[in-house]
């Protein structure tokens, strides 16, 4: 048996955590630079505010309705995640983080009631975290996918945990989930099942296994008896990531060199951080630019240039030095620039790299950077920083932002007795 957990309205639901007066009032979390909404209580979808809904075009009705709006404050969903998914892991010894709010478990060898189970993972994970979870338990991940909504959709009937643990129940449970909601089907794959008259579940998993295979590949087919209660998409084992992309949209148009460098400096160091967390060294580097694509009038310039290491590092130090040098190689002085990254790529096992003879990295700043590491773990992500970044790490217009209760020491949430 596999149990799948959503953390219900993620972002929505950290923000109440640490202001309750939010509890039963329609609240909104935007995107990056306040652009669209990217995460709704249930009172705001009840109001018909969209996924993906311009923040500026809405703002009318947020102030009618007096919708609470929220800037995306990522390194307190993140902290908040991590706690859910701390508490979760107890419970098993195989845990699948899926996404920053979902997570599978293996529950293969638990010798107990499920339902019961399941009802202690939301007790202990609620309780520890204040975050609101729905558990779905079933034979395969694609059916406990749909033990999961049926858990959200009727909250007071299942108590937040549905269990699919017969044929009677798969069967009624495929007979009520739309195609178009089955997990892992998208738009394209759903008008193609719509076309032949396969409207619910049930009817896809009674299509022959060979239109479906033609229509929507292997992919389709694992998902076809995953939801017969075939056991066939299986956990996937952590991997380190084969490489890390940081890129921003800059608050405002940067001209200035100065400016674009700093933005360079401090996102290769920011993915310099996650490089040193998997215990790998990068071998190759790109860093690119562009213009604001939406003002047609002007002239657009998208430059991009790929590094190639004189030696494999994870330094911040050495890094941003090559990102630096990349820099001046693309940057021209007359364009406005609107968004930029750096991509760290083609890595190397740090415990596993045998160093060459004549290049290597200064074996002075392994020692450094796991001071600093200690430092801003510790205290904040930013303590310790290169003096060529700007104090604000995200410069990003986030006029509706909460504070950082659970990562930055300075923010910590204060009860008035």
């Amino acid at each position: 048996m596999y149990a799948l957990v959503d953390c219900n309205n993620f972002y929505a639901s950290c923000e109440r955590v640490f202001n309750p007066t939010l509890n039963g009032k329609p609240v909104v979390v935007l995107s990056n630079n306040d652009g669209c909404v990217i995460a709704r209580s249930n009172e705001a979808k009840s109001l018909g505010i969209p996924m993906g809904a311009s923040a500026f075009e809405y703002e009318s009705v947020f102030r009618r309705n007096d919708v609470k709006v929220f800037s995306a404050n990522f390194p307190l969903y993140g902290d908040m995640s991590r706690r859910v998914m701390s508490l979760l892991s107890n419970f098993t010894p195989e845990q699948e983080i899926y996404s920053i709010d979902e997570c599978f478990l293996n529950l293969k060898g638990i010798q107990t009631d499920l339902q019961q189970y399941g009802l202690q993972m939301k007790s202990r994970a609620e309780k520890g975290t204040g975050i609101p979870i729905s558990i779905g338990i079933a034979p395969t991940k694609a059916l406990a996918k749909v033990a999961n909504r049926i858990a959200k959709k009727f909250p007071k009937e299942t108590g937040g945990n549905y269990v699919i643990d017969t044929e009677a129940k798969r069967i009624k449970a495929l007979r009520w989930l739309k195609v178009e909601d089955i997990w892992g089907v998208g738009r394209r794959s759903a008008k193609k099942l719509y076309a032949i008259g396969a409207n619910r579940a049930l009817d896809f998993v009674q299509l022959p296994e060979s239109w479906v295979l033609k229509q929507m590949t292997i992919t389709g087919l694992h998902l076809q008896k995953d939801l017969k209660g075939i056991p066939t998409i299986e956990m996937v084992p952590v991997e380190k990531k084969k490489s890390i992309a940081t890129t921003r949209t800059f608050e405002t148009d940067l001209r200035s060199f100065d400016e674009v460098r700093e933005r360079i400096t401090t996102f290769t160091a920011m993915g310099a951080e996650k490089l040193r967390e998997q215990r790998s060294l990068c071998k190759r580097m790109v860093v690119f630019l562009e213009t604001d694509r939406f003002k047609e009038t002007e002239t657009q310039y998208y430059p991009s240039i790929l590094i190639k290491l004189p030696f494999p590092t994870n330094s911040t130090l050495e890094l941003v030095k090559f990102a630096n040098n990349g820099l001046k190689q693309i940057y021209k002085n007359y364009f406005y620039f609107k968004r930029g990254g750096v991509m760290l790529t083609d890595f190397a096992d740090a415990r596993e790299f045998q160093p060459s003879l004549f290049f290597n990295s200064d074996p002075k700043h392994k020692k450094l950077m796991q001071v600093i590491d200690g430092l801003n773990t510790k205290y904040h992500k930013d303590a310790i920083r290169l003096a060529s970044q700007d104090p604000r790490k995200h410069k990003m217009r986030q006029e509706h932002l909460s504070k950082h209760y659970t990562t930055d020491i300075n923010e910590i949430l204060t009860v008035e007795m």
